[in-house]
């Protein structure tokens, strides 16, 4: 540990496996924050744990489906029953649609109903959680969830656009609703970016294609790749007392793609 901005914060972040989520989980734990680190692919989330470990951080690993109120529940009360409280939610995990470039007539009932089960209810109910453990243990507390550029303009797949609108407009309304218990609710939007996110689990981890990276950097005006790093400092940025005047925002991560 090098840092103390979350110190002996008690933070849950899902989709903790990899890409932002692991980013995210490592940076939160340098920080000083213990961390439970959730995620469907629980050996993911235990190989996040391991090396946060290895620099002397804490934090557990759960396995977790989002789409699953009661997988999400026992996240929560992990954090509660190990570190005493929760005093941030990070809601983090998300899936991409089958394929880049489909169509929204392409979708199967199927991929819609998965598509809003995960980032869409998976959110609503790491919100829930949450907000019910945060008025429980009264002094406030903090949600960060992980949105898209794609919910804020139309971009890739109309579907996987709209689960994250939601997610957006559930952050909004719900930082108006709770703020009055001091709880602050606010998401990341990123653009394009490289990681295992939509790639099949066989390639997970993988080397990445220089012309897959260099076709992300060349969304952005400013001509970077957004890594989960950026959006890792980001979220850090919106858990913690930095911002404690900060809610309801929804946090562009896009290297000037919206300025267009």
């Amino acid at each position: 540990m090098t840092g103390t901005i979350l110190k002996d914060k008690s933070v849950v972040i899902t989709g903790a496996g990899s890409g932002v989520g692991r980013a995210s989980a490592l940076l939160f734990a340098r920080e000083g924050a213990q961390v439970v680190c959730a995620d469907l692919r629980q050996l993911w989330a235990e190989e996040t744990v391991r090396q946060i470990d290895d620099e002397g951080g804490t934090a557990i690993a759960v396995g977790c489906d989002v789409a699953a109120a009661s997988a999400v529940a026992d996240a929560v009360a992990t954090a509660v029953n190990q570190f005493g409280r929760l005093d941030v939610m990070y809601n983090n995990a998300g899936i991409a649609s089958p394929r880049i470039g489909i169509m929204l007539e392409e979708h199967t009932d199927e991929d819609f109903d998965r598509l809003v089960a995960v980032n869409g209810k998976g959110v609503f109910h790491g919100c829930r959680e949450a907000v019910l453990q945060f008025k429980r243990q009264g002094g406030g507390g903090v949600i960060v969830n992980t949105a898209s550029v794609a919910g804020m303009v139309g971009w890739g797949s109309a579907v996987y656009g709209a689960t994250k609108a939601m997610v957006i407009q559930l952050t909004r309304a719900l930082a108006a609703e709770a703020a009055a218990h001091r709880i602050r609710v606010n998401c990341i939007c990123p653009g394009a970016m490289v990681t295992n996110f939509g790639r099949p689990e066989a390639e997970a981890f993988q080397e990445i294609a220089p012309e897959l990276l260099e076709g992300a950097k060349s969304v952005h005006p400013l001509g970077l790749l957004v890594t989960p790093e950026d959006c890792a400092a980001a979220a850090l940025y919106l858990a913690s007392d930095a911002s404690r005047n900060v809610t309801g925002l929804a946090l562009p991560i896009d290297g000037g793609y919206l300025s267009k």
